[in-house]
């Protein structure tokens, strides 16, 4: 009988942006992150500590059919908070710097409460606080 495994938790996540600079540094100024490698101008891996992300340039041959507005086989990602105060204060700091919103503050039924922004290249970005989650 193989030996159990444990999963610890959806811990990497990949997009691929137009703009390495310019989403390695939205990444690092609202959610912590900070970069653990980058092999090349056109690739960087941020971290949190917990979490890993990396970031790969979409090549100039890809750039022009690279649509923003097409639907996209990822629906979100998420950043988890500590207090549902931590997300208040995210989500006036992002409304002050006019990023854009694409759901409001919301206390969910099962005691979440969180807001959905867009990062540089419109993937959407929930930044939650979840009552169950120890960190």
């Amino acid at each position: 009988m193989p030996e159990k495994r444990k999963t610890r938790g959806l811990r990497h996540l990949a997009l691929r942006v137009r703009d390495v600079q310019v989403s390695q540094r939205f990444y690092e100024r609202l959610f912590d992150m900070k970069i653990v490698w980058q092999p090349d101008p056109e690739n960087v891996y941020l971290s949190t500590g917990y979490d890993n992300l990396a970031l790969h340039q979409v090549s100039p041959e890809e750039l022009s059919q690279f649509n923003l507005y097409q639907v996209q086989p990822l629906d979100h990602l998420g950043f988890l908070m500590d207090s549902p105060e931590g997300v208040d204060a995210l989500f006036k700091e992002v409304t002050e710097e006019g990023m854009t919103i694409v759901k409001p503050l919301k206390r969910h039924r099962d005691g979440c409460y969180s807001f959905y922004l867009a990062d540089p290249d419109s993937n959407t970005i929930q930044v939650l606080f979840e009552p169950t989650v120890q960190l």
